[in-house]
């Protein structure tokens, strides 16, 4: 009898072993199978990723010959197709690579507050030893015929001019569907609405290549007519035209056709830059007239008794008042 409980004591501890094995076994297998999908996954993304790689490698290949295409191609057809302009040829030879680069010119508004005046001196160092000082007395003594101004004197402060210019700009240039530029226009003498509606007539007719003309503009600083269109596919033929005979007046005349282009400003960098001849002077009563006050501020600090110099230009804003002041680049 014990011989037999002994038995069945072990087989019981058996089962439970197994039990207990068969669980450890199960949880395993489990843990085996996420690390194989695991696994799995990873492969799978490498090789995604791989595929991906070599897409955009494709992809910037494409779309490097493309940009040399509009560069070398398009730009090629379209600039022959501006209006023309005599130009003559002042400078050096630039390097190739810098060939299509956009130079820019700067032209800053500045904005002068009332009790200020801006003044230029021929020498950047008598700016420099302007701004130094900071603080300056002026007399009050140009001519002025009020004995009281003669021993009159005001303060003044003396600071640094800093302006903000462009360091590089991007623009995307933009055909009009609907618009054409007129160039080569005779100089006839007539009214600049006379001309525009002589053209307008010509355009609008479709036996002319023409149709309904829906904006008119005359280009003051080109010398141009702007024409717009009311409906697409009218411009387009006119343009490969590229010239076309008008008749104005009691002759006819060959103008030039060409494409509208416009742009916008895709990206604008601005830098820091501070004006090495300019000085700005703030805190000016109001107590003479613009002019005298002008003259006195000038005669005042060209005067080398007193850290001055040559004065090139001066402006100045009485207070209550607002100017607006214009740099440009300095070529000297």
């Amino acid at each position: 009898m014990s011989l037999s409980q002994e038995r069945c004591g072990a087989l019981e501890q058996n089962c439970r072993e197994l039990l207990l094995a068969t669980k450890t076994t199960q949880q395993r297998t489990q843990e085996l199978r996420r690390e194989a999908n695991e696994l799995l996954r990873m492969d799978i993304a490498k090789e995604e990723n791989t595929r991906l790689r070599q897409e955009k490698q494709v992809l910037e290949k494409k779309l490097e010959g493309m940009r040399k295409s509009v560069c070398h191609e398009d730009l090629a057809m379209v600039l022959p197709a501006l209006p023309e302009k005599k130009m003559v040829f002042k400078g050096l030879v630039t390097n190739k690579e810098d060939s299509n680069k956009l130079m820019l010119t700067p032209l800053i508004r500045y904005p002068l507050l009332g009790g200020s005046a801006l003044i230029t001196f021929e020498n950047a160092e008598v700016a420099q030893r302007i701004i130094k000082v900071k603080e300056h007395m002026v007399e009050l003594s140009c001519g002025e015929e009020v004995e009281e101004l003669d021993q009159c004197r005001i303060c003044v402060q003396a600071a640094p001019v800093d302006i903000l210019l462009p360091s590089s700009l991007e623009i995307r240039l933009v055909q009009s569907s609907r618009g054409i530029l007129v160039s080569d226009l005779p100089s006839l003498g007539i009214p600049e609405e006379t001309l525009l509606d002589k053209l307008e007539l010509f355009f609008s007719k479709k036996k002319n290549g023409g149709g309904e003309v829906e904006e008119r503009q005359f280009l003051d600083d080109t010398g141009q007519v702007l024409l717009i269109f009311a409906q697409d596919g009218v411009a387009e033929p006119l343009i490969e035209k590229g010239h076309i005979q008008v008749p104005i007046g009691k002759g006819k005349y060959n103008l030039k056709i060409s494409p509208c282009m416009s742009g916008d400003i895709t990206g604008l960098q601005l830098l820091p830059s501070r004006c090495p001849r300019t000085v700005l002077l703030s805190g000016i009563p109001n107590v003479l007239g613009e002019e005298p006050m002008r003259d006195t501020l000038e005669i005042h600090f060209q005067k080398t008794s007193r850290g001055g110099g040559e004065v090139e230009a001066i402006a100045y804003v009485p207070a209550g008042e607002r100017g607006l002041a214009v740099f440009t680049e300095d070529v000297g």
